[in-house]
């Protein structure tokens, strides 16, 4: 072979490897989202999307969230999840309007990349005990508690713990500006676009994030858990508990298996898995 058909062959071989190299398809990014009250089924609704989110390869999960809080169980699972996902995490306050508070700031704190949309808020992190009234006592035992855990996460994931701990122990709150001006938070995008744009190149774990064009993975609640999050509202869950008891009523008013009775009974019943 001649010389210009080596610099011919080696030429061509480049462009094969370059070709190869450009071909290989962008990481997908998991897109999950959690609106209203914290409860165990979006704890479970979380380990599902991470899970999944890593069978399909994703190079991050994006948590959409919305909420006024929620009960602290869940939330530990949440934040647990979070601190111990394989895939790296971003949660994303959105949209405009949107808060992260009490609950939400735990689970906020807990990912490796804490986003927010402008005129959105977060904070108020006091422990309320749920159905009873706390003496003294036991109040400080659990804001100490909670108290504890925000430093923790927060430290860990390199933000302003101190503040952190003072929006549990003074209930503080703060907008998205001010987060980001305390080291709360690690960034402000004003759309999903502007968050992708963001947070491409950026390094989580040793790894560049490659975002800007990604293909997006939408992983919803399936049917069960949309139905589930939504009864489980506490004023949706009292509200078919009074339904049931204005159907059972009707029906001793009237005895005898008929419409009101089979509603009382799946008012209960619905009321009682909520509640639950």
């Amino acid at each position: 072979m001649n010389r210009s058909g080596i610099v011919l062959t080696l030429v061509a071989l480049t462009l094969l490897i370059h070709g190869t190299v450009c071909a290989q398809p962008t990481a997908p990014v998991a897109v999950a989202e959690v609106q209203g009250v914290i409860n165990p089924l979006t704890a479970q609704y979380l380990d599902r999307a991470l899970r999944l989110a890593e069978r399909q390869g994703a190079q991050l999960l994006i948590l959409v969230l919305d909420t006024p809080g929620g009960l602290e169980s869940a939330m530990r699972d949440m934040v647990q999840a979070l601190l111990e996902s394989p895939v790296p995490t971003v949660v994303y306050v959105m949209p405009q309007g949107a808060r992260a508070t009490s609950a939400g700031l735990f689970i906020l704190m807990a990912a490796d990349v804490a986003a927010m949309a402008p005129a959105t808020h977060l904070g108020a992190a006091h422990p309320v005990p749920l159905g009873a009234d706390a003496d003294d006592v036991m109040d400080e035992k659990m804001t100490s508690d909670a108290a504890a855990l925000i430093r923790s996460v927060a430290g860990t994931r390199g933000r302003n713990a101190d503040w952190a701990e003072r929006a549990v122990r003074e209930n503080l709150s703060v907008t998205a500006a001010e987060a980001l001006d305390l080291n709360a938070i690690d960034l402000i995008a004003e759309s999903m676009d502007d968050l992708f744009r963001k947070l491409d190149g950026r390094t989580i774990r040793s790894v560049a994030l490659q975002t800007d064009g990604a293909p997006i993975e939408r992983i919803p609640m399936n049917l069960a858990e949309r139905f589930l999050h939504v009864i489980s509202e506490p004023n949706i869950a009292y509200l078919l508990l009074s339904l049931g008891t204005l159907f059972l009523l009707t029906e001793l008013a009237d005895p005898g298996l008929s419409v009101a009775g089979v509603a009382s009974v799946v008012s209960f019943v619905v009321a009682f898995m909520a509640l639950g």
